[in-house]
């Protein structure tokens, strides 16, 4: 299969909506498809934040890897995130998800990132295979994934 990956621009943003929303279908979730497409706008102006990559074949969006970057303290630096990969099933197992990630990896090295953490869900055979190409591991350290919206403190 051909295919080629390059860095979306906002001229890609319906078509990473269009993704996103069968990625996000996939895992039983609906997607709010404007908000999601203002999101995408906002990371491809603000560089620092991330950035996008498109997989296409034959100008056809098949996938896309979304990187998203943030400091921790724990890696002493920048640490990549890769916030979405995604690749349309007919194209799966065809070299497209490497190809993204390998593009998002070369960025995090670009940018100085120390790190790069990914989250899997379960049903999700596959992606541990692949993120293992990468160096990345399951966490065996007994950490807890805890994330919601920012609310005001409880007593």
């Amino acid at each position: 299969m051909q295919f080629t990956v390059k860095r979306a621009t906002a001229a890609d943003v319906e078509a990473l909506v269009d993704l996103m929303e069968e990625f996000y279908a996939e895992a039983g979730f609906t997607l709010d498809r404007s908000s999601n497409a203002a999101a995408l706008q906002e990371l491809l102006l603000h560089r620092a934040m991330g950035c996008i990559w498109l997989g296409l074949s034959n100008e056809v969006p098949i996938g896309h890897a979304v990187l998203t970057v943030r400091f921790t303290m724990e890696h002493t630096g920048l640490s990549g995130y890769v916030d979405d990969l995604y690749v349309r099933p007919q194209f799966r197992r065809g070299g497209v998800g490497q190809a993204l990630l390998t593009e998002l990896a070369a960025e995090c090295r670009v940018r100085g990132c120390k790190s790069l953490q990914v989250e899997v869900g379960e049903p999700n055979a596959a992606a541990p295979a692949l993120y293992g190409k990468f160096g990345l591991r399951a966490a065996t350290d007994g950490r807890v994934l805890a994330s919601g919206p920012i609310l005001e403190a409880r007593a």
